[in-house]
């Protein structure tokens, strides 16, 4: 695989994986705002936008196993840290929206 590709393939990533966090912190100013439907919908946003990160992760993999050649670089180690992170706090943020209704509805 040429650096070239592999590089456009982590600013997708990284494209993606911004895209999601963005989402994500929309979302938890509405959990606080008590606006939880709107939080979902936030986060269904959020989903598919690691969806598409995680796409082009999964074409690069599919590439390795098929015995292409694939240099890491910096960016990539750097586009993988950003879509692991974003993945972790979307995970967070829908356990977050069940505590929020839940205290509310106490």
């Amino acid at each position: 695989m040429e650096q070239e590709e592999l590089q456009t393939v982590a600013f997708q990533i990284i494209l993606h994986s911004g895209s999601a966090r963005t989402s994500i912190q929309e979302a938890f100013t509405q959990m606080r705002n008590g606006e939880y439907r709107e939080a979902e919908k936030k986060l269904e946003e959020a989903n598919e936008e690691i969806v598409a990160a995680h796409k082009s992760q999964t074409e690069l993999l599919q590439k390795y196993s098929h015995g292409e050649t694939i240099t890491v670089e910096i960016i990539m180690v750097h586009a993988q840290d950003h879509l692991m992170n974003v993945m972790t706090l979307k995970d967070m943020a829908e356990e977050m929206i069940h505590l929020h209704e839940k205290v509310d509805n106490k």
